[in-house]
């Protein structure tokens, strides 16, 4: 089946917000008007930076629910690549999202887009099925752009990594906070060095509603509850912008319904925190959770104390969307980036740059191994 025919913006705002138990039509439209200008500037500047009228990469869907059609719309939006074709468990989700992006077949599943002539896929499934599914696409010389978290332990993160680097093809993972202005220039002056030496860190996550899907709460489909979900974002956050600091020792405390989690209670945890001791006598402080009475939609904010200034990043009026990043001297402070519009497809856009580009082995996924053993201390099977 193909659908050639490009959506009216109302439906694209309606598709991209009825999956999101997160937040309502109205702000997505909000924040899709406001950042228009900026997004299409941003993508006529990617488009100019590779010349000539080359083709444009091929890329396959696999799982197009909210995550999935927004990270489309974004590269097609981007003009970095060519939608070919859409696999969803569900047709009605696979038709839906094949009428926004022009020629775009549907195909039954994973081996069906393997058949296909493409360069790309994006995986946007439950986490269970990340580790095969992304083997079986590397298997056939295709790079892959992964929802996350990658995997749902540091075993199968290290055997994609292997994979990817055995085969030549680039392995991307959609850990998009990074992606923010503030985030960006949170990273430069840490590294520049123009607030000292980080010596501790906050990073918070708490979201008052909690995923909408039930495999979320399947441990064995999950992985794992909030930690898998909003935790890994922290964690990768945080060991990027403080350089990869090796670790010491991780320490935690999980709850599920306002009592001790194990993992024998067979349910996942709704609330998490963790300390990561860093080898250069430094802490990283964690918290997130599903569902807690956060007194707004959400709190997000990662705090860097530096021994000359600190910086932080938090989002504005419990937003899921629009940040600020201010910069610290003691009682003063500076701001660093207050709005980024359309910042949450940009990672997806950056890997579909860079498959114009090459689709080589990238060796930045190596990371993520760092990320995935932290996350199994956390739940105590490190």
């Amino acid at each position: 089946m193909n659908r050639k025919q490009r959506a009216h913006p109302r439906s694209l705002v309606a598709a991209l917000a009825s999956e999101s138990k997160m937040e309502n039509p109205r702000e997505v439209k909000d924040s899709l008007q406001r950042g228009a200008g900026n997004f299409s500037a941003m993508a006529a500047e990617m488009r100019e930076s590779v010349p000539g009228q080359e083709k444009l990469p091929r890329l396959g869907f696999l799982g197009v629910g909210w995550i999935g059609r927004n990270r489309m719309v974004s590269i097609i939006e981007s003009g970095q690549a060519e939608v070919c074709a859409i696999a969803d468990a569900e047709e009605k989700a696979a038709c839906e999202a094949a009428s926004l992006a022009p020629g775009a077949s549907v195909a039954a599943d994973l081996s069906e887009l393997l058949k296909l002539d493409l360069d790309g896929i994006v995986i946007a499934t439950p986490s269970a099925d990340h580790a095969e599914q992304t083997l079986r696409v590397l298997d056939r010389g295709i790079c892959v752009f992964c929802q996350k978290p990658l995997s749902r332990n540091a075993r199968e993160t290290q055997a994609l990594v292997d994979k990817s680097r055995s085969v030549n093809r680039a392995l991307g993972v959609d850990l998009s906070y990074r992606a923010l202005e503030g985030s960006e220039r949170i990273r430069r002056i840490i590294m520049g060095g123009e607030v000292g030496e980080i010596y501790a860190a906050d990073l918070v996550f708490h979201n008052a509603y909690g995923p909408d899907k039930p495999w979320y709460y399947d441990l064995s489909q999950s992985g794992g509850g909030c930690v898998m979900d909003l935790g890994v974002h922290l964690v990768d956050l945080a060991l990027w912008a403080l350089g990869y600091p090796e670790v010491s020792s991780v320490t935690s405390r999980l709850f599920s319904g306002g009592r001790r989690w194990s993992p024998d209670h067979g349910a996942v945890e709704d609330f998490a925190g963790a300390r990561i001791d860093l080898k250069n006598g430094g802490i990283v402080n964690l918290s997130c959770s599903w569902r807690v009475s956060a007194g707004c939609d959400a709190l997000i904010s990662a705090t860097f104390y530096g021994t000359k200034g600190g910086l932080s990043l938090t989002n504005k009026e419990g937003s899921f969307y629009h940040f600020r990043a201010e910069r610290f001297r003691s009682t003063a402070r500076e701001v660093l980036s207050d709005g980024d519009p359309l910042w949450w497809g940009r990672t997806a856009v950056e890997w579909a740059r860079r498959l114009r580009q090459d689709k080589c082995y990238d060796p930045d996924i190596e990371h993520q191994v760092a990320v995935s053993r932290i996350l199994d201390a956390v739940y105590g099977r490190a």
